[in-house]
C-alpha cells in the first residue's frame, strides 16, 4: 500500500471528573468520552525521499517536528527502521485548542496509517502503547465510540453505544491551553462531580433524559471563570432547544445535544449569525462499528 485516506474524528466529553493529583503534577481523571462525525482528513503517502513532509490548510499550524503527526511518523520510522519518506496532506476541520481532541485524533490516525502503509501488522495494544507516549487522549481517539477513560486518560473501557443525537458544537473566538486550565484547577472548589455510574447506566438503557440531566465537567470551575462568555454560549444553546449542554474537555468549545434535527438546524443558523462565534458545526454521534 502506497497511499491511505483517514478520518480523524472529534470527541466530546459527556462527563469529566478529576479525582486526584499525582506527585508529578498530573491529574487522575474519570470521564465518559464520545466520538462525533466532525473530522479532519489525512492523506498519507509513501515517498522515495527520506523525509517527512506535511501540508495543511491552516497557515499557522507548524509542519515540522513541532507537529504531533510529524513526531509520531518520525518515532515509528526510527522504531521500525522504515525506509523512504512520508507525505501527509492534513485537512483540518476540527478547531485547534478547542477541547475536541483534534490533534490527538490526528495522531491516532497517523499511527493507524503508518501501520497500514508499511504493513507492520501491529496489534491494537501495541498501537495504543505508541499513542500513550504522545498524549493521554490518543488511546481513546484510537478506540473511538463511547468509552470510559480513567487514570491519566489512557485507560479505556468500552461502553454501550451512545443514543443518537444531533450535536451542535460552538467554538468561540478564543482558544484555551489545556495545561493552563489544569494548572488552575482546584479540586477543593468543585461543588458538583458527575455521577459517572448513573450516566453509564443511562447510556446502556438509551435514557436520553437522564444523560442530558447529568452532563457535568469539573473544568467548568476554571475555563468559564477566565472566559465568562462560555456560560453565555451554554445558555444560548439551551434556549435554542438543546436537551443537554456542556463544555467539552478544557474548553472553550461548548456542545448541545438535540433529538430534533430541525431544532438543531435552526440553532446552528442562529448561532452562526453571532460574530462572537468563530466556528459553529452541526454534526452527529459516531458509534464504533463492530470489529
Amino acid at each position: 500500500m502506497n497511499e491511505i485516506r483517514l478520518k480523524a474524528r472529534a470527541k466530546i466529553n459527556i462527563t469529566l471528573d478529576i479525582i486526584g493529583k499525582r506527585d508529578n503534577g498530573y491529574h487522575d481523571v474519570e470521564m465518559i468520552m464520545q466520538t462525533v462525525e466532525l473530522f479532519d482528513q489525512l492523506i498519507m503517502r509513501k515517498t522515495s525521499k527520506d523525509k517527512i513532509t506535511i501540508r495543511t490548510n491552516l497557515p499557522y499550524l507548524p509542519v515540522d517536528e513541532r507537529n504531533l503527526v510529524y513526531k509520531i511518523i518520525d518515532y515509528m520510522r526510527n522504531k521500525y527502521s522504515l525506509s523512504g519518506g512520508v507525505f501527509v496532506d492534513l485537512n483540518k476541520k476540527i478547531p485547534v485548542a478547542a477541547g475536541l481532541a483534534g490533534g490527538s485524533s490526528d495522531g491516532a490516525q497517523t499511527i493507524f496509517g503508518m501501520n497500514k502503509l508499511y504493513n507492520l501488522k501491529l496489534l491494537l495494544e501495541e498501537m495504543l502503547e505508541i499513542g500513550a507516549k504522545f498524549g493521554s487522549d490518543i488511546p481513546y481517539c484510537m478506540i473511538q465510540g463511547t468509552a470510559l477513560a480513567t487514570g491519566l486518560g489512557e485507560k479505556i473501557t468500552y461502553l454501550d453505544p451512545f443514543p443518537e443525537f444531533y450535536v451542535v458544537i460552538v467554538k468561540p473566538r478564543f482558544s484555551m491551553s489545556t495545561e493552563v486550565v489544569y494548572n488552575n484547577f482546584d479540586l477543593g472548589k468543585v461543588t458538583e462531580h458527575p455521577d459517572t455510574k448513573a450516566v453509564i447506566n443511562a447510556i446502556s438503557k438509551g435514557d436520553k433524559e437522564t444523560i442530558c440531566n447529568n452532563l457535568v465537567n469539573v473544568l467548568e470551575t476554571v475555563t468559564p471563570q477566565i472566559h465568562p462568555e462560555i456560560n453565555v454560549i451554554k445558555d444560548r444553546i439551551k434556549t435554542l432547544g438543546a436537551e443537554g449542554v456542556l463544555m467539552s474537555g478544557s474548553g472553550p468549545s461548548v456542545y448541545g445535544l438535540f433529538s430534533d434535527k430541525h431544532k438543531a438546524e435552526v440553532a446552528v443558523d442562529e448561532l452562526k449569525a453571532d460574530k462572537k462565534m468563530q466556528f459553529v458545526y452541526l454534526t452527529s454521534i459516531y458509534n464504533r462499528r463492530k470489529r
